[in-house]
């Protein structure tokens, strides 16, 4: 878990939801304005955006305020130091389950990628690798139109308390 000084390092006392939202420029903008769209039903809670090494620290600003944070080179360290997070398919999806953080995975691409990516890959129920791996849901994966505000907020409160939070950990 999250040490003092780690803590210390994450700018509040407020509990931190971790934004994990991939490491390429286009896919980063979209996607973390997609997550942000539910920081207004968790005004508890902090959110912390982890920069990809890839990306200038002034690319997030437009992001960044009083309840969005960002963090560069520290993404280990944040998720040791968060509640839940929000997380971009790809590799941090397995990364933030071994930290034992509990987390939605995220995914939205054009139409018409999502619509040949589809017919392309056949018989596979899952996109993330924690599901993937374990061959049945245990992180939840918002894809496409189920990407929105209300299951986003829904299962976030479904990860933040309870036993779904329990389930998953």
């Amino acid at each position: 878990r999250c040490t003092e000084s780690e803590a210390a390092q994450m700018l509040n006392d407020k509990e931190i939801i971790a934004l994990l939202p991939g490491s390429r420029e286009q896919e980063v903008e979209k996607m973390l304005s997609l997550m942000l769209w539910v920081r207004d039903f968790f005004k508890n809670y902090q959110f912390v955006i982890a920069g990809a090494p890839s990306l200038s620290k002034e690319f997030y600003q437009k992001f960044v305020d009083d309840d969005v944070h960002f963090v560069s080179n520290k993404t280990y360290d944040l998720l040791r130091c968060s509640k839940a997070a929000l997380v971009t398919s790809g590799t941090a999806t397995l990364e933030t389950a071994l930290l034992n953080v509990p987390e939605i995975v995220c995914y939205r691409t054009s139409t018409i990628s999502y619509e040949i990516g589809k017919r392309v890959v056949k018989n596979i129920k899952f996109i993330s690798l924690v599901n993937l791996i374990m061959d049945r849901e245990i992180v939840k994966e918002l894809i496409q139109k189920e990407l929105n505000t209300e299951n986003l907020v829904t299962e976030l409160q479904k990860i933040l308390e309870g036993q779904k939070r329990d389930e998953m950990l």
